[in-house]
């Protein structure tokens, strides 16, 4: 009893921040759900049995219209606010998730998919700029890693659902995955428009100072953490303040000058931080050409080549392999401010190649059979292993590095533009994975393999350090450091 009376719910930016990366949970559930409904045999009786290319283009069309609404995503959430964008985008991707479930044909079925991407975008593009404008910066790591505890879990929840219905006698096999992941998004939608406060940055950038200090309070920041917050407003070089049209002449502060300017797609590639903007760009991008999603997506068809031949077996190893990423992704994200960005992205890297050249190897070698043999186990194991290399690594410091290099007036932008990018190159993974499969045994682990190498080479020349550092300082670093010295720098302990 005398524990029940002592215990104390978190400050309220944790519980926000929680409730906000249910995000994650959509996009995880709908991702492993659509390769599982794809095979099932009433999918099949209903729409047909579809060429690799079809297949390829029906899993990824939410992708291309996630991609342009993410562009659009801080524009919306600088208009709005950032709690009535993420609602809207989960209202839409809810809308779209409907769509997929009534469809009685492939063209219904793939314009749900279209919506429910417009819907991703949208809420997937501002989520992480949220909690990151609400965290104190020594929560700031953890808490924005949350969107991909929960990814994760929607996976898990997403491949079981699949596995448990697929044996329905009706339509209601494959249509069932949509009907809950419908629910969730609207029950989302609500709870994000009734319980999340706006964020009190975006507040004060509008000149509403009043309504800010009382988000503050709602979210429960203490007057430590909230100056440490407050200090971190970023600085403006003198020279855009001097060409504002609001200058005059006369001295003006860095608040009114991002006030006067606004946030808007030209502000990331102002000459500040345009740098880490194309980097920002590149490497989300790259993330998805690690080949993470063709994972996800085609579960089910790689352990089957694998040699598990059987619907119930591959169903049952694409579950089990969502709740082996589900449960590293949980210390990962305790320990997100104790790994370094540039670390953690460098040999992650390094360690997705090589485990991508093995299995590549092993397929090219024709060692991999369906029936005997120790290769197909060893790429079996070696599909679990990338899957929890990917998610102690890339899944977590990538997203944060991307949300924390930039500074306020640009961030909400530059992070839009990172996730289009990570969009794009999703859409390209999805579309070209069972393809290159039906093509080539091992062609898409080398090329995924080679992508990952790539990025580990340019992370080490031009990657700087940001972990556990204030905005503001995040702000200095890039404009004091070089590319010259990123090159010769140590990675930060």
């Amino acid at each position: 009893m005398q524990a029940l009376t002592d215990f104390r719910w978190p400050p309220r930016y944790v519980t926000a921040s929680i409730l906000c990366s249910f995000g994650g949970f959509l996009f995880g559930m709908d991702t492993s759900i659509i390769g599982p409904v794809t095979v099932m045999d009433r999918y099949i009786t209903d729409f047909g049995n579809s060429s690799a290319t079809i297949h390829g283009l029906i899993v990824s069309s939410i992708l291309i219209p996630a991609a342009m609404s993410s562009f659009f995503a801080g524009r919306l959430a600088d208009a709005v606010g950032r709690t009535k964008g993420i609602s809207i985008g989960g209202l839409v991707f809810g809308i779209g998730a409907v769509l997929q479930a009534a469809a009685v044909h492939l063209a219904m079925f793939t314009v749900g998919r279209v919506v429910e991407g417009v819907g991703g975008g949208l809420f997937l593009g501002i989520l992480v700029v949220y909690i990151c404008e609400i965290s104190p910066p020594r929560r700031r790591g953890p808490l924005t890693s949350t969107p991909q505890l929960l990814n994760t879990f929607g996976l898990v929840v997403g491949f079981f659902t699949c596995y448990g219905s697929r044996k329905m006698e009706s339509s209601l096999a494959w249509r069932l995955p949509f009907v809950l992941l419908a629910a969730f998004s609207f029950l989302f939608t609500s709870a994000s428009l009734v319980w999340l406060p706006e964020s009190p940055r975006w507040l004060t950038l509008r000149k509403r100072e009043a309504e800010a200090s009382k988000a503050w309070d709602s979210l429960e920041v203490n007057s430590t953490d909230r100056e440490k917050i407050t200090l971190a407003q970023p600085t403006v070089d003198p020279v855009l303040i001097s060409n504002s049209p609001t200058h005059s002449g006369r001295p003006v502060t860095p608040l009114s000058a991002l006030v006067s300017k606004r946030s808007s797609l030209l502000e990331a590639f102002a000459p500040d931080v345009r740098t880490r903007t194309f980097l920002g760009i590149f490497i989300l991008g790259m993330q998805q050409m690690s080949g993470i999603d063709g994972v996800l997506y085609y579960a089910p068809l790689l352990f089957e080549r694998a040699g598990l031949t059987s619907a119930g077996a591959s169903f049952l190893a694409s579950g089990v392999s969502a709740i082996v990423i589900f449960a590293v992704t949980i210390p990962a994200l305790i320990w997100a401010d104790k790994w370094g960005r540039r670390e953690s992205t460098i040999y992650g890297g390094l360690g997705l190649s090589i485990i991508m050249f093995l299995m590549g190897g092993l397929y090219a070698g024709n060692a991999v059979h369906d029936n005997h043999g120790v290769g197909r186990w060893i790429v079996i194991v070696s599909i679990y292993l990338f899957a929890v290399v990917f998610c102690t690594s890339w899944a977590v410091g990538i997203k944060i590095y991307v949300a924390e290099s930039q500074p306020q007036r640009s961030r909400a932008s530059a992070t839009s533009l990172a996730h289009g990018s990570n969009w794009i190159t999703n859409f390209l993974v999805a579309l070209t994975t069972p393809i290159l499969l039906d093509r080539s045994a091992f062609g898409a682990y080398f090329l995924f393999g080679g992508c990952t190498l790539l990025t580990a080479v340019v992370c080490f020349i031009w990657m700087p350090e940001t972990k556990g550092k204030a905005l503001d300082e995040i702000s200095e670093a890039f404009s004091r450091t070089s590319p010259r010295r990123w090159i010769f720098s140590r990675p930060s302990r």
